[in-house]
């Protein structure tokens, strides 16, 4: 039963992490995108209101994608008062309980309260108003995927404790070079 808990958690944590890395290019165009609408503003005095309002999505969705893959990596916003000195056992209580009565509850709110807001942009294929991009809906769409997606690392996170719990090791996540600075 442990092997399948295992393996099942890898899979969860594996599908949220590739698309959290994916996203991450997101940033980069950005970036991109950034610096050709400062150039284009500056340098030619040309405004582009679409253009602008891409970044807003590249924004919007780069954040929304990787919410998860924050989560699996452990780099997610904690006070770590007492947390630091729990030993694992106890930090494994914290994170179950948290995560089952916390963030679970959050996603499921935050689900159903969207969710009549994104349907009704799609069945209006909502626009910009301002003569921006026409697909506002696609970005309202985030959303529904922000809670499915931290819902599937939580539920990855659920059976990360409960391995802990039953004392079977369960990789920690990656380590960055920069935490060692």
């Amino acid at each position: 039963m442990t092997t399948t808990l295992f393996r099942c958690q890898r899979w969860l944590t594996g599908f949220t992490t590739r698309i959290g890395q994916a996203s991450a290019w997101l940033a980069l165009l950005l970036v991109l995108g950034m610096v050709l609408v400062v150039a284009l503003r500056y340098g030619f005095g040309i405004g582009n209101i679409a253009l602008q309002e891409s970044l807003t999505y590249l924004h919007g969705s780069l954040f929304m994608l990787a919410i998860a893959y924050t989560l699996a990596e452990d780099e997610h916003v904690r006070v770590d008062v007492l947390y630091q000195r729990f030993s694992p056992r106890t930090r494994a209580w914290v994170n179950l309980l948290g995560t089952l009565f916390l963030l679970l509850p959050l996603c499921a709110a935050l689900f159903w309260l969207s969710l009549d807001y994104v349907l009704s942009s799609w069945r209006e294929q909502e626009g910009s108003a301002n003569g921006g991009l026409p697909f506002v809906y696609l970005l309202k769409s985030l959303l529904l995927i922000l809670p499915a997606l931290l819902s599937v690392q939580a539920l990855s996170e659920t059976l990360r404790q409960i391995l802990v719990l039953l004392g079977h090791p369960v990789d920690a996540p990656t380590e960055h070079p920069e935490d060692h600075l």
